[in-house]
């Protein structure tokens, strides 16, 4: 039975070897950017010593997970990450879709390449130079907004020196910076729609926005709710690029998170044991969500990512 079972399996992958050849870069890719430095992983259950090496450094269990979990400042910074992250899922994960919809309906498709074309281009501006111009335009000397603001007799606001502004900043920022690159997922679903669908629906008497509610919208619907999934298992990362630039003394209660915080305690602090604990931890939280928003979508009879 074994071995009529591998003669089968070995005829499939002669069959398919070409297919499999072509997926060879990608699994090499995964392989060897994140599946072997998972190997890294153990130094957060250690006392790293460079001079001893991953391997020979000391076992210390979860020491570094109860030293964590005993500071002050852990929890701030886990609120901060997880009311961030939820504020951006909230916000920036229905944006793309509205997006991908409207760009489907436009007539004129001249004018829907170029639209295409300019919402897609923020995706490629570094954060750098993206907050060197929001530092620069949000400025309280020299910021076009707040000089604006002058003219209109209003005192001039130091915005990313004020918490209640910082975080608007960073969700609205993200969502004019990813939410071109991410539709193109959408539209790429919505043009696999059936076309006899649509027809049917119009022959129906049904509107141009009926058929946007209850043809397009239902058929991208599997789509939506895989990419959500996979939102949810990433819940815990909020971009450290983005948040570092736009990060300063001010408005550090409210800008702390995980990726700036492993970099302050574990990077610059020398601390490379306890920058993998907070690595690992978040990416712990993240699985958990992954699995949760799984086993519901299932639950509910949609599709989920297995």
């Amino acid at each position: 039975m074994f071995a009529t079972s591998m003669k089968k399996s070995f005829r499939y992958l002669n069959k398919k070897k070409y297919l499999y050849l072509l997926l060879m870069p990608g699994i090499i890719y995964f392989l060897v950017f994140n599946y072997v430095p998972m190997y890294g992983v153990i130094i957060a259950f250690k006392d790293f010593n460079f001079a001893k090496g991953i391997w020979n450094s000391a076992w210390i269990g979860f020491e570094n997970f109860r030293y964590m979990f005993g500071l002050s400042d852990f929890y701030t910074v886990f609120w901060n990450s997880l009311y961030l992250s939820f504020l951006k899922l909230a916000i920036g994960f229905p944006f793309p879709i509205l997006l991908a919809l409207f760009l489907n309906e436009m007539r004129n498709r001249t004018y829907q390449k170029i639209t295409q074309t300019i919402i897609y281009l923020p995706h490629f501006i570094s954060w750098v130079v993206i907050g060197g111009i929001l530092v620069n335009f949000l400025s309280p000397s020299w910021g076009v907004l707040n000089l604006f603001l002058k003219q209109l007799g209003i005192e001039p606001i130091f915005f990313l020196a004020d918490n209640d502004y910082f975080r608007p900043l960073v969700v609205l920022s993200s969502v004019w910076k990813d939410s071109g690159w991410e539709s193109i997922i959408y539209l790429a679903a919505i043009v696999s729609i059936n076309s006899e669908l649509y027809e049917a629906a119009g022959i129906d008497g049904a509107s141009r926005l009926q058929r946007l509610w209850y043809v397009t919208i239902p058929s991208i619907k599997s789509t939506i709710i895989i990419l959500l999934i996979l939102r949810l298992g990433h819940i815990m990362n909020n971009g450290f690029e983005q948040i570092f630039v736009l990060q300063n003394p001010m408005n550090l209660g409210v800008s702390e998170v995980f990726e700036t915080y492993a970099y302050r305690v574990g990077i610059l602090g020398g601390r490379f044991s306890f920058g993998a604990t907070v690595g690992l931890f978040t990416s712990v939280i993240g699985l958990i969500f992954l699995l949760a928003s799984n086993r519901i979508a299932k639950f509910m009879k949609e599709d989920g990512i297995w």
